[in-house]
């Protein structure tokens, strides 16, 4: 099977990997976050999901500060926040995808998902049975390592891709989606742990 690489290079303010300092921003400005609405008619702000008490707990340093930042497109809000904790290389990135309810008729966080996470499903189900799916430009050749996996326990449905490097935990909640990263950590188990102990935390403020 093979699979989109567009998940990963849509956000493009977030950083691809919090495994060292230099990949976060070395002198961020600060932003002030504008909230959206989420699924239900509720705001939701990426910083105010997660206490540093939390972070804390997780990666054995509390927040220093944060920095936001708003990206929209067409039927989603883009939401992030990187947590910047004293050792820079254990920053925790947060990005929440949520309903753009002034183009709500486009691709919305879940039909994104969809599309993403199912969509040789929705090929297999959609085209004869004789019929092969056409090859597409945006398709990156199979990567074993890099193969999202499926993680049980974790929101309505959760994804890890990663690899002995970094890892990234997508987690589905209703018509809202979390992109978590948590650097600083080799063992990928233990990121992976530490990644779902975070992102139970900001479904719980949802």
């Amino acid at each position: 099977m093979i699979y989109k690489v567009t998940l990963l290079c849509l956000f493009v303010a977030c950083s691809a990997s919090l495994a060292t300092a230099q990949e976060l921003s070395p002198s961020p400005r600060k932003t002030k976050e504008r909230s959206v609405p989420a699924s239900a008619g509720r705001t939701v702000s990426a910083c105010a999901l997660l206490a540093s008490k939390e972070i804390d707990a997780v990666q054995g340093e509390p927040v220093k500060e944060t920095i936001s930042n708003l990206q929209l497109t067409e039927g989603m809000n883009l939401l992030q926040c990187v947590f910047h904790t004293p050792t820079p290389a254990k920053s925790v990135s947060l990005e929440v995808a949520t309903v753009n309810h002034s183009n709500s008729s486009a691709a919305t966080p879940r039909k994104f998902w969809r599309n993403q996470f199912h969509a040789s499903d929705l090929r297999e189900k959609d085209l004869p049975t004789d019929a092969k799916p056409a090859k597409d430009s945006m398709i990156e050749p199979q990567n074993e390592e890099r193969k999202p996996r499926r993680i049980d326990g974790v929101g309505e449905e959760a994804y890890w891709v990663g690899n002995g490097v970094t890892g990234i935990l997508y987690v589905l909640h209703g018509d809202v989606f979390l992109r978590l990263s948590v650097g600083g950590i080799r063992e990928e188990s233990a990121r992976l742990e530490k990644s779902k102990a975070l992102a139970r935390a900001a479904i719980r403020r949802l």
